[in-house]
């Protein structure tokens, strides 16, 4: 059998004084396309950094984690199989660094090219293809200062394609986007996941679930609430005991909408 993309066996990680995941179990197989939906401090942001190996969980019997069937990883060949699209990390990026500077930037780990690191002609080729791909190579010599939020998203999408991923992972994707810019984003992860790249969605918008998505695994206070099929559990019923409020959804277009 192909090993799972991410494998987690009674996993427990401990942030602070604070367990963010207890007894916490989630396998997502190779090229697979799932949502993990969740309110704020859920537990989310520690289950990518977790995935990402920033976190790692307390070692202990009857616990486990495997990342394509490895259990110990160099991180920079990780990247080469998983790509991360984070808000975080446009937070690092300097407002002069070039759209094409940030993607190159996914070669080297960084957030812009520093004097000590050199680009390969095949590298900044590679870079140029991804900008072409996204549709923003009018964006290759645009300062990020200068760019909208949703430029900037597309930029941090390209800087994550620059290994050839298997699947990309996205944080929270639509967070400060306008209207126009989460439709934007949500067509690219689209095109992305009927390119056969696996899509593993971490968000609090049920809008962000692409018709893509069969799969949703909602979390709660650290744990699993549920996970199956999306039909069967976005429904006003099991969203409103996720989120803690009465909530209607209505569905539209493939798309899921919350009230």
């Amino acid at each position: 059998m192909e090993p799972a993309l991410v494998d987690l066996k009674n996993v427990r990680v401990v942030r602070g004084d604070n367990v963010a995941l207890d007894d916490f179990s989630l396998r997502i197989k190779a090229g697979e396309h799932v949502a993990i939906l969740g309110p704020n401090g859920c537990g989310k942001s520690t289950l990518i950094k977790t995935i990402t190996r920033e976190c790692y969980p307390v070692i202990r019997e009857g616990s486990s984690m495997t990342i394509l069937g490895q259990s110990r990883w160099n991180v920079f060949e990780l990247r080469s199989v998983l790509g991360i699209v984070s808000n975080d990390l446009m937070q690092d990026v300097t407002g002069e660094t070039s759209g094409r500077e940030v993607v190159l930037s996914g070669f080297f780990s960084s957030t812009r090219i520093f004097d000590h690191q050199t680009v390969e002609p095949s590298q900044r080729k590679r870079a140029d293809a991804v900008l072409e791909r996204i549709g923003v190579p009018h964006l290759a010599e645009r300062p990020v200062a200068e760019m909208s939020s949703g430029e900037a998203k597309r930029i941090l999408i390209a800087r994550a394609l620059v290994h050839d991923p298997q699947t990309l992972l996205f944080d929270e994707p639509s967070n400060s986007l306008d209207v126009f810019a989460q439709h934007g984003l949500r067509e690219t992860m689209r095109e992305l996941a009927q390119s056969g790249i696996g899509i593993v969605l971490v968000t609090h918008h049920l809008s962000d679930v692409i018709p893509e998505i069969d799969r949703v695994v909602l979390m709660r206070n650290g744990k699993i609430q549920a996970d199956g099929q999306k039909k069967d559990l976005l429904n006003p019923e099991e969203i409103s005991r996720l989120f803690g409020i009465p909530v209607d959804i209505t569905r539209r277009d493939g798309y899921y909408h919350l009230w």
